[in-house]
């Protein structure tokens, strides 16, 4: 296997470790390292495409309906009043959709990154949302821990 251009195809390849909650033939979504709130997850197609105005509309609807599924199991695993979603694309070259738990515009703030999340907390959100996952019948896309 040849090595791979990013961060996040690394990951998709098994060659980073990562906390998966999503697997398909065109995506998978994992929790974010550095995360916002509490369950934030980043849905990314195996693709390595750059920008999200570059992508395959069809990609991108998809990607679309993934974010919007774990979205709305967030806000029951977690609470939250709403699902927040953003694609920057400043920080890894490769489309991402950023999904978590939001109570507030203050939710959006980027500058709240957690840098150093506690790894059973993370263990603990992928797996809320795995059983969430499942719940809403969505099984056959989730993968084990």
């Amino acid at each position: 296997m040849s090595p791979s251009t990013t961060v996040f195809s690394r990951i998709i390849n098994g060659e980073l470790p990562g906390r998966f909650v999503w697997k398909d033939e065109s995506c998978v979504a994992f929790l974010s390292i550095g995360p916002i709130a509490h369950g934030h997850t980043l849905v990314v197609p195996r693709a390595e495409v750059d920008l999200w105005t570059d992508a395959d509309p069809e990609l991108v609807g998809h990607l679309a309906r993934v974010a919007q599924t774990i979205g709305r199991v967030q806000v029951e695993a977690f609470g939250a009043r709403r699902a927040g979603l953003m694609i920057a694309g400043y920080e890894v070259p490769h489309l991402h959709v950023h999904v978590w738990p939001s109570n507030s515009l203050d939710d959006f703030d980027l500058s709240r990154v957690d840098n150093n999340p506690d790894p059973a907390d993370l263990d603990a959100a992928a797996e809320k949302i795995r059983a969430g996952l499942r719940v809403a019948g969505h099984a056959e896309f989730v993968p084990e821990a």
